[in-house]
C-alpha cells in the first residue's frame, strides 16, 4: 500500500496495452460528487427512484429536471490533473502502446482532457437519444436543460431521454463487448477512483489479472484484501496519485 508521497513513475518496458478503468472519484476534484457513500448521489432522497426506467415512463419531466442539474453541473466542470494525466500518457505512447479508457462516469471530462476513444459503459450525461430503440434518430450532443417539457424526436414524435444506462437497464451491448476486447491481451490494468462493486465493470479486474497483466487500484478507501485480484493498492486522490505515477511514464 502507498500513499501520493511514496509513488513512483511506472516502468514501462515491454508494456504494449494498458486499460484503465475509472469512476466517480476521477472527476471529484472536478467539482462533481461520486454516487455511493456517504454524500453520494443516489443517497440523495428520491435520486435513486428518478434514473430508473419506470420514472422514464412515469414521471418524465421531472427525470428531465433532476438529469438537467446534472448537465449543467458536468458542463461547468473541467478536467483535472487525473483526466490530464492519463490523456497525457496516451499522446507519449499514441505509436507505441495500446491505452484504452473504460469510464463508469458520464461527464465527458475524458474526451475533454484529450482521451481518443473512451469507452462509456453507462453513457453520456450530454448526449440525448429517442426514448424508442427502434427509431434512426441517432443521439446528439444537446447541452441544453430540457425544464419545462419533455422534448419529442423529430423522426418519430416519441419523448426524447438522456442518453445514459438508468437502473433497471442493461449495459449497451456494443459498450460492453468493446470493453470485454479492450481487456484481451492487457497487460497493465488500473481501476481509478471506483469502488468495483458494479457489474459488470466489477468483474474487469479479474478479466484482466487472468490474462496475466499487473493490476493496480487507486483510490481513497482500502480495497484489499476483499478484492484479492488486485496486486498494487494506492491510498490517495486520483488527482495527486495519477500526476505521479504517471509523470514520464515509460
Amino acid at each position: 500500500m502507498s500513499t501520493p508521497a511514496q509513488i513512483a513513475p511506472l516502468e514501462l518496458g515491454g508494456v504494449d496495452k494498458i486499460v484503465f478503468l475509472t469512476g466517480a472519484g476521477i472527476s471529484v476534484a472536478s467539482g462533481l460528487g461520486t454516487y455511493r457513500g456517504p454524500g453520494g448521489l443516489w443517497e440523495q432522497p428520491g435520486a435513486a427512484e428518478l434514473a430508473t426506467a419506470r420514472a422514464m415512463a412515469e414521471r418524465p419531466l421531472e427525470q428531465w429536471r433532476f438529469f438537467s442539474a446534472l448537465r449543467r453541473q458536468s458542463f461547468a466542470s473541467e478536467p483535472n490533473r487525473a483526466h490530464q494525466a492519463i490523456a497525457a500518457l496516451q499522446r507519449r505512447h499514441q505509436k507505441d502502446m495500446e491505452i484504452v479508457v473504460i469510464t463508469q462516469n458520464v461527464d465527458r471530462l475524458h474526451q475533454r482532457a484529450g482521451s481518443p476513444g473512451v469507452i462509456e459503459l453507462h453513457g453520456d450525461i450530454m448526449r440525448t437519444r429517442c426514448s424508442r430503440d427502434d427509431c434512426e434518430l441517432e443521439p446528439f450532443f444537446d447541452p441544453a436543460p430540457h425544464l419545462e417539457r419533455v422534448p419529442e424526436c423529430r423522426h418519430c414524435g416519441a419523448p426524447l431521454r438522456p442518453d445514459l444506462v438508468l437502473f433497471g437497464e442493461p449495459i449497451p451491448v456494443r459498450a460492453e463487448r468493446s470493453a470485454k476486447q479492450a481487456l484481451r491481451g492487457c497487460q497493465l490494468f488500473l481501476a481509478v477512483g471506483t469502488s468495483g462493486t458494479v457489474t459488470p465493470a466489477s468483474n474487469f479486474v479479474r478479466s484482466a489479472e487472468y490474462e496475466g497483466a499487473h493490476t493496480i487500484v487507486v483510490n481513497l478507501e482500502p480495497m484489499r484484501p476483499s478484492n484479492p485480484y488486485f496486486k498494487q493498492e494506492l491510498l490517495g486522490p486520483a488527482e495527486e496519485v495519477l500526476p505521479r505515477l504517471l509523470a514520464g511514464a515509460g
